[in-house]
């Protein structure tokens, strides 16, 4: 696991923790530029999926444990704020879940909280896997996933292609990766508990709850989060972020109770 710094070393800390298979730059790299004003942003990169290690993916607890000595080591155990771009929700969850260090603000990005049995979990990573495999190895989608894109049009067809990159599908960058961190990452994901109505003292959690995901994930965070600050957005699956980033990073600074610089410029000039 590795992690990347950007912006001053003395600005408050945002952790920003990447989605199923991602890459760390390819998630939150035109973000990155956005935030380092503000924050001192903390990229994580996973085992597995960084290329310059020679790592493989454990599991959802173990690279808890490793983003914890980080903080603790780093920050004294306590930071501003922490984004979870999907899966990276799930690990923001466990983070305040385990209590081991202190997050001001936890923010979830549309992350769907998907738990299932070891059997169930174990097909589901097989076929998940084999597939994402592929594509990263090709940097292509396959056949039929093209003729469904081909299908798409307009904004609808945006969002998805700007989706599909983050997991390699723009050339063959994360050829790198290898098919049991895909497996790794995804089955431990499904099998690792969240608990409900998860509180710390001082920690406030965020949803941003893309609606046009539908209800279901919306029960799921008030089920899993106790007292959640739900923030809507009449969006897709991490649309947000991939589609509107100066919107996105205007919501992440609001969250974590720091003004918009970029506005207050405006104002001022």
């Amino acid at each position: 696991m590795r992690f990347y710094e950007f912006g001053g070393w003395d600005a408050p800390v945002l952790l920003l923790l990447p989605g199923t298979c991602c890459h760390w730059k390819a998630n939150f790299g035109e973000v990155i530029p956005l935030l380092k004003e503000s924050f001192r942003v903390v990229c994580v990169s996973y085992d597995g999926f960084d290329e310059q290690e020679e790592t493989v993916f454990p599991d959802m607890l173990a690279e808890a444990e490793k983003i914890e000595a980080y903080i603790e080591k780093g920050f004294g155990g306590h930071i501003l704020g922490a984004y979870g771009c999907s899966l990276g929700g799930s690990l923001v969850g466990l983070l305040i879940q385990r209590g081991k260090v202190h997050i001001d603000h936890g923010i979830l990005g549309s992350s769907d909280l998907d738990q299932a049995g070891r059997i169930p979990a174990y097909i589901q990573a097989a076929l998940v896997s084999r597939m994402l495999y592929g594509m990263m190895q090709t940097g292509r989608l396959p056949r039929f996933m093209q003729r469904r894109l081909a299908k798409k049009s307009g904004g609808e067809r945006e969002y998805l292609n700007k989706m599909l990159a983050l997991f390699g599908c723009a050339g063959t960058g994360m050829a790198f990766v290898g098919r049991k961190s895909i497996f790794n990452q995804f089955y431990s994901d499904l099998v690792t508990p969240l608990e409900d109505g998860i509180e710390a003292p001082g920690t406030t959690v965020h949803c941003f709850y893309a609606e046009k995901m539908g209800e279901k994930y919306l029960a799921r965070y008030q089920r899993h989060f106790k007292r959640p600050d739900i923030v809507r957005f009449s969006m897709q699956h991490e649309e947000l972020l991939v589609c509107d980033p100066e919107r996105w990073a205007s919501e992440v600074r609001r969250c974590c109770g720091l003004c918009d610089i970029r506005k207050e410029r405006v104002k001022s000039e």
